[in-house]
């Protein structure tokens, strides 16, 4: 672990395992900011320069990956979290990050980053805790902001024929703005595919009930998986969505969700991603040539 200047910000701390570095900043955030191979381009977004003005101030994305308590609601989220944060190092491969309780939402946010000792594994741990008086019902809600020019991929439930079942698989969830018409999607009977176009700058955004688990980006011949455990039990937030994914123009946001639970003053609630970063990916020609060749990276990165 080494301290070292990122996106402009000073203290930042860079984990490597000589393939792989993860670099997170103690300036703002929580946030990751660069995953990658080691000496390589950042599969993360970086947007510096973006910002949201609110009642409560300039919300500021950043880049990268960062934490929020869904549902979503506006100015809630976006709550500016551009100060500096406590972290504690626990050996090589390891950081918490833990920014002050949240004024006014009196929530209070936790990250902890893992690298694995060797290949290109990640573990993120995501808590939040309710700082506040009286109870709330939320979830953890992870965020992924990409380096533009690729295309996030979603798993459809395997397909079954009416024969066999006449139950749904699952929900598909839909914003006032989406527009399955847009040409960025392409809806197969294996994936669903949303690809960023920088002279589109309409948004897009859909939500699953994701039972496999995964999601993806491929940009150019890098895949990035993420990867969550699904609860069949639970409740989850936005009709049912553990997955969703956002675009507008060159940016693009892959997104997970934990179950929803009712915090009482001093409870927490956790989710757990696990990243892996694959190189050399041939997506083939069609849908069929991409989903067999994301299968054995999917097994590979349980």
């Amino acid at each position: 672990m080494e301290k070292v200047s990122f996106l402009n910000q000073p203290n930042c701390y860079r984990l490597s395992n000589g393939t792989i570095e993860v670099i997170v900043t103690t300036d703002v955030g929580p946030r990751v900011v660069r995953y990658g191979f080691v000496n390589e381009e950042n599969a993360l977004g970086e947007v510096p320069d973006a910002s949201v003005t609110t009642e409560f101030g300039e919300w500021k994305p950043w880049g990268g990956h960062r934490l929020w308590v869904a549902p979503e609601a506006k100015p809630r989220n976006y709550v500016p979290d551009n100060g500096s944060i406590e972290f504690e190092a626990d050996g090589d491969y390891t950081i918490r990050l833990r920014p002050p309780i949240e004024s006014p939402t009196d929530m209070q946010k936790e990250m902890t980053v893992t690298l694995d000792a060797a290949g290109t594994g990640v573990t993120v741990h995501h808590r939040i805790i309710n700082r506040g008086l009286w109870g709330v019902r939320v979830a953890p809600w992870a965020i992924t902001i990409m380096s533009g020019g690729g295309e996030t991929i979603l798993p459809q439930e395997p397909y079954r024929s009416w024969d066999e079942t006449v139950l749904p698989a699952r929900p598909l969830v839909m914003w006032h703005y989406t527009d399955l018409r847009d040409p960025r999607w392409s809806i197969g009977k294996k994936l669903i595919r949303l690809r960023t176009d920088a002279s589109l700058n309409q948004p897009q955004k859909i939500g699953i009930l994701n039972k496999q688990g995964w999601a993806a980006y491929l940009r150019r011949d890098t895949l990035f998986i993420k990867s969550v455990d699904y609860q069949e039990s639970a409740t989850y937030p936005d009709y049912g969505s553990n997955a969703e994914t956002y675009t507008a123009g060159s940016f693009m946001e892959i997104e997970t969700l934990a179950p929803l639970r009712h915090l009482e003053p001093g409870d927490a609630a956790t989710h757990v991603e696990r990243w892996h970063l694959f190189r050399g990916v041939l997506a083939g020609a069609d849908e069929d040539a991409l989903a067999a060749a994301l299968g054995p990276l999917i097994a590979a990165s349980r």
